[in-house]
């Protein structure tokens, strides 16, 4: 009986402790918090000067997106592989990208390449809406999940072909390819509105790519280069 008694007198201020305050963070919670401001810090001084932007790679926790073997690499700022011969993005070109299309609160942005959903989770920040599309179904599957688990309402998860958009949810005001292709797949140039901005790595395969940022302007595209870079290819039809 004394045992029985001494147990729910525990288990009673336990309980206590837990309704009059949180829990201390974590040793782990405080070394990532920790790591992604020293992250971000360094995206400043690389030239990632919108705040906005600057604010949501501090807010989103890239960890939560990395591959387990790899969580450790979480916050430097390097591509990582998540399977699928794919990666998730560089932060630095996540910042970069995002900051190009001049991201605003109403803006509804489609996402090629959904890979984790860490790019699509840093514009669920910044926009009113994000249209993710990703080829490979168990890639989409589990972002979709993880990007429902963390809370994201903002974002829509598409298993297809990104060469083909997101026609019934067009026009977007901008519109981000985290693969490269050779050329802008047509469809996705009709459903970016007038003004609207398209970024995306353009090149060949497996080779020096330069990323561009697009504009419509009269219906046409208006190309101007950013930067050198390396991203995976686009699949689907493109190849055809």
């Amino acid at each position: 009986m004394f045992k029985q008694v001494a147990l729910i007198s525990i288990f009673f201020v336990t309980n206590q402790a837990i309704l009059l305050a949180s829990p201390p963070p974590q040793p782990e919670d405080v070394k990532y918090t920790n790591a992604r401001h020293e992250l971000v810090s360094k995206l400043k001084e690389r030239g990632i000067l919108d705040n906005a932007v600057l604010s949501a790679m501090d807010k989103v926790q890239r960890h939560e997106f990395v591959p387990e073997k790899y969580r450790y690499r979480s916050y430097e700022d390097i591509s990582l592989p998540i399977g699928k011969i794919q990666t998730i993005s560089q932060p630095y070109m996540v910042a970069l990208m995002t900051q190009a299309i001049r991201p605003k609160s109403e803006y509804r942005v489609l996402e090629i390449g959904t890979g984790t959903g860490y790019s699509a989770a840093v514009l669920a920040e910044l926009v009113k809406e994000v249209y993710t599309i990703e080829i490979e179904p168990d890639l989409a599957k589990t972002a979709d999940d993880r990007l429902k688990k963390l809370g994201y309402i903002n974002i829509f998860v598409k298993t297809g072909d990104g060469f083909y958009g997101w026609e019934e949810k067009a026009p977007f005001d901008a519109i981000i390819l985290t693969c490269t292709a050779d050329k802008v797949p047509p469809r996705l140039a009709e459903q970016l509105r007038e003004g609207g901005l398209l970024i995306m790595p353009l090149g060949r395969d497996y080779s020096p790519q330069t990323m561009v940022v697009i504009t419509k302007k009269n219906g046409k595209l208006v190309s101007r280069p950013l930067v050198e870079v390396q991203f995976v290819p686009m699949l689907g039809e493109i190849k055809k």
